[in-house]
């Protein structure tokens, strides 16, 4: 994908910019394609909003990316190297976090077809070997790998971004994990505030030690945070 489309397509106040490369190393050619694809069809598909489109890299793709060291504490210790985005969405996190990890194994669920459509597109144009997609709710796979249907396991870290508060969230991500299992959830500022109200439920899901923890996005920019739980 040349230097030329992409800045015709988005004009992207970060295009062509060091900051992106560096940030995003190996992974770059990819994104890149996703940073396109998202640039042309993401708003006209309602996967972005209009004000989106010239901070693509910085608010979609740079601020996923930021989870991706807290997904390596685990997977880095451990042999099942899985991972499940709960509500992939337009992606975020869970295409940008596997285009940075090819050695993992990412497993999107996403319960609206036209969502799933747009998943399996951007995964066969940016030639992602390592996810799969599963159309469902989250609730409905931790019911499948409950009564072991399919091949569907617990996993070693669940991701998901701007899905519900922790309220919600803890039930329908915490039982996807394996005993010593990491939810990585990206959160705005109120994250402690969620994880605050939201003791019971982390609590009676199987969470324990939940914590704020400020996510780097690349120099210059600024941080996000992330909500951290770890399994029993």
């Amino acid at each position: 994908m040349s230097d030329i489309v992409s800045r015709e397509t988005s004009g992207d106040e970060l295009d062509d910019s060091a900051i992106v490369r560096e940030a995003l190393g190996e992974a770059y050619d990819k994104l890149e394609v996703f940073h396109v694809k998202l640039s042309r069809e993401g708003e006209l598909r309602g996967l972005i909003g209009p004000r989106d489109i010239s901070i693509i890299w910085e608010r979609h793709i740079l601020n996923s990316a930021a989870c991706v060291p807290f997904i390596r504490e685990v997977t880095d210790r451990s042999k099942a190297k899985t991972i499940a985005d709960v509500g992939s969405g337009g992606g975020f996190p869970g295409i940008v976090a596997a285009a940075c990890m090819p050695d993992c194994a990412f497993t999107l669920i996403e319960p609206m077809e036209r969502r799933v459509e747009w998943l399996q597109e951007c995964v066969d144009d940016m030639d992602l070997q390592n996810v799969t997609i599963i159309r469902a709710r989250s609730d409905e796979v931790i019911d499948r790998i409950k009564h072991h249907e399919g091949e569907l396991k617990p996993f070693s870290v669940v991701t998901c971004r701007a899905v519900a508060p922790m309220t919600k969230l803890a039930g329908w991500t915490l039982p996807l994990l394996r005993p010593q299992g990491r939810l990585v959830a990206l959160k705005g500022r109120s994250a402690q505030a969620e994880i605050e109200k939201a003791k019971h439920q982390i609590s009676h899901a199987g969470g324990v030690r939940a914590r704020v923890a400020e996510a780097p996005v690349a120099p210059g920019l600024e941080s996000t945070h992330v909500v951290l739980v770890d399994k029993r």
